[in-house]
């Protein structure tokens, strides 16, 4: 496995290499859910192909009084499990390798990216969409793998890809959950013993407003208030918000149609978690 630090090397990588290369943008304090979208990069890339893992806490991505300095940069531990998944290269630049110190230049999507977390954190997006044209262009990705959780990153990714006429595959990873059904995070760690004992409520009632939907015609407002109303049942989640949405535009609905999705934001203390279900 080849660990590159600088924006130098991977260039000269790419220019070297003629592999297929299939790329996984992390920030690191990698877990199962990570290691799944490596083990469906090794897929896509095949045998002869090479999967490349970046690790890149973006700055630009963490408004101010987040928690960005506290975000675990276990480098060693990441080294090894991609080393053990069978990652070929990890890219791991410092900030000053990935931004000037005037740079004056962003990349912004303007209609997906205002609503939700883009409503919640504003400019997050600006710098994931920054981020992430600046690894394609340095990584050279015939394809790169997004998971589910994050579901409005991967709907405005593509949505960049498409508008900016980038010759690069986005796939959709499927959420990795624990046995309880709490979606894999790096901000799990942060949940005290009572919070992460009550945190499994968001998938419980995500799942719960599926099966409504399922059987019945619901409105947005009855769905939402069911979710609200089953998380409120524990005394440590504080709602962000709940919505549903359309699946492709991530605009609102008014009752759940087919390609609908619930999102969801909650805080358990000052950790913030986010899940999302796709509605039948």
């Amino acid at each position: 496995m080849k660990i590159i630090e600088t924006t130098r090397e991977a260039h000269e990588h790419v220019a070297r290499s003629r592999q297929r290369r299939v790329l996984v943008p992390t920030m690191g304090a990698l877990h199962r859910g990570h290691l799944e979208l490596i083990r469906i990069a090794r897929a896509a890339a095949g045998d002869d192909g090479e999967v490349a893992v970046s690790i890149f806490v973006n700055p630009l991505q963490f408004e101010p009084g987040s928690d960005y300095a506290k975000y675990p940069r276990p480098q060693s531990v990441d080294e090894e499990l991609c080393r053990d998944a069978g990652v070929d290269l990890i890219f791991r630049p410092f900030v000053e390798e990935m931004y000037w110190p005037d740079r004056s230049v962003q990349v912004q999507e303007n209609a997906l990216a205002k609503v939700l977390e883009g409503a919640s954190r504003p400019g997050h997006f600006d710098g994931v969409c920054t981020v992430v044209t600046k690894l394609f262009h340095l990584l050279g990705p015939h394809a790169a793998v997004f998971g589910e959780k994050d579901f409005q990153q991967l709907a405005i990714i593509r949505r960049m890809v498409r508008d900016l006429n980038f010759p690069i595959e986005i796939i959709g990873a499927p959420t990795v959950r624990e046995a309880d059904g709490l979606a894999c995070s790096s901000r799990n760690q942060y949940l005290s013993e009572e919070e992460r004992a009550q945190a499994p409520v968001l998938r419980a009632a995500l799942v719960e407003a599926a099966e409504r939907a399922r059987a019945a015609h619901v409105s947005a407002e009855q769905l939402l208030d069911g979710v609200r109303e089953r998380i409120n049942t524990n005394p440590a989640p504080r709602i962000d918000y709940v919505a549903l949405v359309d699946a492709e535009t991530l605009q609102p609905r008014e009752s759940a149609e087919p390609n609908s999705l619930i999102a969801l934001a909650v805080f358990f203390g000052k950790t913030r978690l986010i899940d999302n279900i796709r509605l039948p």
